[in-house]
């Protein structure tokens, strides 16, 4: 009896650890401070590119994705009214290798992104954030708090990103 009692309060205690730790993780939670380059190697720290005070989304990208491309494009239109009506940085991240980060730049050229463009080439951060393949995105709150997360990409996308910027603008 006292080993079944002694079983029942032990399996409680870590139940009730284990809940505590799985709310932890998906409340509260910040982007690691990995390393990252820009267009052109320059070595930043993700938190010292994010910065605080303003709704940031963060899109994790490659050249060869092309729903991504198409994620990217659509936002750029966006783009300028987000800025001025929520306050909102975008940071469009390329975990393309780094046997394709010319193609980033080239790529990049070429369009009307008006943001931050930063390389993953070693996939560190994407590791850290354990996804597994893009279009990625992240909405952090204007602490750096990550507040949603979204694999894919459909067509339309931007405006239920856009419902949720708003969100946090009002806060």
């Amino acid at each position: 009896m006292k080993r079944t009692t002694a079983l029942i309060i032990v399996t409680l205690l870590l139940t009730t650890i284990t809940v505590a730790q799985v709310k932890k993780m998906f409340t509260d939670k910040k982007v690691p401070n990995i390393e990252v380059s820009t267009l052109d190697g320059k070595k930043v720290k993700i938190l010292d590119a994010i910065g605080t005070g303003k709704i940031t989304v963060i899109n994790f990208w490659a050249t060869w994705c092309g729903p991504c491309k198409l994620e990217l494009n659509n936002i750029a239109e966006l783009y300028p009214d987000w800025k001025k009506d929520y306050n909102v940085q975008i940071i469009a991240i390329s975990i393309d290798d780094s046997r394709n980060t010319a193609k980033v730049k080239t790529y990049v050229d070429g369009r009307s992104w008006n943001y931050t463009i930063l390389l993953d080439a070693n996939q560190d951060l994407k590791r850290a954030l354990n996804f597994q393949a893009p279009p990625y995105t992240l909405l952090l709150d204007k602490t750096g708090t990550i507040v949603h997360s979204h694999t894919g990409y459909s067509e339309g996308d931007e405006y239920i990103l856009e419902d949720q910027i708003k969100a946090l603008a009002k806060k």
